[in-house]
C-alpha cells in the first residue's frame, strides 16, 4: 500500500512510503495478542499456507519474519482514498466475555495500525474461532 506523506509546513506532498500488507498484518497480531482474553490467534489453512510462504521468502532474504498468523489485511487501492480492512481470527479464554474480548480486539487493532503506519483501518473484522474454557492455549 502506498501512502504519500505531506510536508508539515507546506501541506504539500513530499514523499511516497510503501507499506506492505505482512507488516501492518504484522502489527495487527502483535496488539491483537496483547488483549486480554485473547488465548493465541488462529491462522487457519489459507492464512497457514501464506505464512509459510511468506517466511520463506523472508528467510531466503536474510530477514526474520514477524508473527502475522491468524490476521489477514485486504487493501483496495482502487477507492479514493485506499480502503484497509482488517481480519483478526483467534481464541477466546472461557474466563472473559467474548463479545468484550472481541471489541477490545478490534480497539487495539485500530489504534496500533494507524500509530505504527498513519493508516486508520475502515474495519476490523474480528472471528472468534473457539473458546478455551481452560485458558492453557492447548487443545
Amino acid at each position: 500500500m502506498a501512502t504519500t506523506m505531506p510536508d508539515d509546513e507546506a501541506r504539500v506532498p513530499r514523499a511516497q512510503s510503501v507499506i506492505a500488507e505482512p507488516v501492518i498484518a504484522a502489527v495487527a497480531a502483535r496488539a491483537a495478542v496483547g488483549v486480554s482474553g485473547v488465548v493465541r490467534l488462529e491462522p487457519g489453512l489459507t492464512g497457514l499456507a501464506s505464512q509459510v510462504a511468506r517466511s520463506v521468502r523472508q528467510k531466503i532474504n536474510g530477514l526474520a519474519p514477524a508473527p502475522s498468523e491468524g490476521v489477514r489485511v485486504t487493501v483496495d487501492c482502487s477507492a479514493v482514498p485506499s480502503s484497509l480492512h482488517v481480519s483478526v481470527d483467534m481464541v477466546a479464554s472461557g474466563h472473559e466475555q467474548a463479545g468484550a474480548v472481541g471489541r477490545a480486539v478490534q480497539r487495539e487493532v485500530r489504534h496500533a495500525v494507524a500509530d505504527a503506519t498513519g493508516l486508520t483501518p475502515q474495519a476490523v473484522v474480528v472471528s472468534i474461532m473457539d473458546i478455551d474454557s481452560y485458558g492453557t492455549g492447548a487443545w
